[in-house]
């Protein structure tokens, strides 16, 4: 299998069920950045070896660090749902949530208890974070922020846990109430992510006292030392514009891609061709309506078609 490290081969050989749900996770991953970025002059494609982890880019820009964030995220992910499942041998829901909860100042009956099964999401970052990180095996400025970045998602999916309860009495009441700790949907996690990379910071790797490689990252400022915040979505460089098709950049260029000739935001034909201006096809779609049910048993349906016209980037 392309793409992988030596470590992940090892572990595909030695865990073929983790790695579905690895599997499951990278491709989770890679649909949701292509959702949150379908209307970019960047849509999460790239040229490049094709791996498990989709055709990487190859500079440490703000759209590598989605990338890898989305990805850590969409494994810890699905490794947490498979053991949820009992399709993974070693992990199932967290028995740790168990017995009796209250906070401190609350009295016995007015807390809950814990019922139902708790996501073992402990397991599922955990195993993100093995099998993720396992492939920055050099050190280099790259690999501290895909590090970060990795965690970041990891930690993205950590907040967003949810803690459900059902109430149990008599007429309705809640005499009773247990809990149990869900996942979200993953599209939360997407939106959260995407927000990150908006909110992105530049950063550059520093070397430690006698250290011949760099050792940790801070803020890129004119002035000042800071390292960046565990909530921070981090990067190297500045992002290649993606109006052109560039291998060394990773970019495929936007050449083909449908535009909106009226809207103002990104999936402009303005802004997605890069001013190479556009051209105008039309296409006819057509559908089954006005479908009838005749008693008894068939339905008959009219066609019906139109025609739109269509825009797409010199």
């Amino acid at each position: 299998m392309p793409g992988l490290a030596p470590f992940q081969r090892t572990f595909c050989q030695t865990r073929p069920d983790a790695m579905v749900a690895i599997g499951m996770g990278a491709r989770m991953g890679t649909e949701e950045c292509h959702f949150q970025f379908q209307h970019s002059r960047w849509n999460c494609t790239a040229l490049g070896e094709r791996t498990l982890f989709g055709q990487e880019l190859k500079v440490g820009s703000k759209e590598t660090a989605f990338s890898y964030a989305i990805l850590s995220a969409g494994i810890a992910y699905a490794v947490t749902n498979a053991c949820s499942y009992g399709n993974l041998t070693d992990c199932g829901c967290d028995h740790s949530k168990r017995g009796h909860y209250h906070e401190e100042e609350e009295e016995e009956e007015q807390g809950w208890r814990w019922g139902g099964c708790s996501v073992n999401a402990e397991h599922g970052i955990r195993l993100s974070r093995e099998f993720m990180d396992a492939r920055e095996v050099k050190r280099s400025a790259l690999a501290l922020m895909n590090l970060h970045n990795n965690e970041l998602g990891r930690k993205i999916l950590e907040t967003f846990l949810r803690l459900e309860c059902k109430c149990h009495g008599v007429s309705g009441s809640c005499t009773m109430k247990t809990c149990w700790v869900m996942l979200p949907s993953f599209r939360e996690l997407g939106f959260a992510l995407k927000e990150k990379y908006n909110t992105a910071v530049m950063v550059e790797a520093v070397r430690g006292r006698r250290q011949l490689q760099p050792t940790f990252l801070r803020l890129k400022l004119p002035q000042g030392y800071q390292k960046p915040a565990e909530t921070d979505l981090v990067y190297l460089e500045a992002s290649p514009n993606f109006c052109e098709a560039n291998s060394t950049t990773g970019s495929i260029g936007t050449q083909g891609r449908l535009c909106n000739r009226t809207s103002s935001y990104d999936d402009s034909c303005e802004t997605l061709c890069c001013g190479r201006g556009y051209s105008t096809f039309q296409y006819t779609r057509s559908w089954q309506c006005h479908c009838k049910f005749h008693w008894c048993c068939h339905v008959t349906c009219s066609t019906c078609s139109e025609s739109t016209l269509a825009h797409t980037c010199n």
